[in-house]
């Protein structure tokens, strides 16, 4: 028989997306007839990972798309601390999560999120965490480091780049198997002078039809 799978070398902890935002709102239209919107309204529901990305754009994609490429991930909700992307959740759901604030002030928000934090610290006290959102926030950072002191690291190339342009470097890297460089978020500086431009991010090849 074998054993217990190894842990991950690395776990990414995804920023969360708004859940009520404009593309939220489109999404729970009732009158809403796309895949994505019925999908949400049917009994098992749409999985987290979607819908974020389907709110959140180019930005939450290329931090799924990343994640899953280089390691185990998991997503910071508000109201239901950390859970995996595959999660199913309904209209229901995103009811409750869009009366919590993402603040830390909120108690609704910050104690899932620091029991789910300290669970997958106790779970993988081996695997480095990379934050894959802004450092600059106190929406999260703080509460993470106080769980995983040094292990908490983040994309270094974020500082300085807005979301979007995060989204892009993320989605190359991905396509190229490229991992990229990670420092601690402990004593990093948390803002800086912003990059230069990213080229137009190309579509991959569509296969043409037979």
């Amino acid at each position: 028989m074998s054993g217990p799978p190894s842990p991950p070398r690395r776990v990414f902890l995804l920023s969360p997306a708004r859940c009520d935002g404009v593309r939220m709102s489109m999404l729970r239209r009732a009158a809403a007839r796309f895949p994505l919107a019925l999908e949400l309204r049917s009994g098992p529901g749409a999985a987290v990972g979607d819908v974020f990305t389907f709110t959140s754009g180019l930005y939450f994609r290329g931090k799924l798309t990343y994640a899953r490429t280089f390691g185990a991930c998991r997503v910071i909700t508000p109201g239901a601390g950390l859970v995996e992307p595959e999660r199913r959740i309904t209209p229901r759901d995103l009811d409750a999560w869009a009366r919590v604030r993402v603040d830390l002030a909120d108690r609704r928000y910050r104690r899932p999120l620091e029991r789910d934090a300290a669970a997958l610290a106790e779970r993988w006290p081996e695997s480095e965490v990379v934050l894959l959102g802004s450092i600059a926030s106190d929406k999260y950072v703080e509460l993470l480091l106080d769980v995983f002191a040094d292990r908490l690291l983040f994309p270094v190339d974020f500082v300085g780049r807005g979301d979007m342009s995060r989204g892009g470097l993320l989605l190359r890297s991905a396509r190229a198997g490229t991992e990229l460089a990670y420092g601690p978020v402990r004593g990093a500086v948390r803002h800086g002078p912003r990059p230069p431009r990213l080229p137009r991010l190309a579509r991959p090849p569509t296969a043409k039809a037979g």
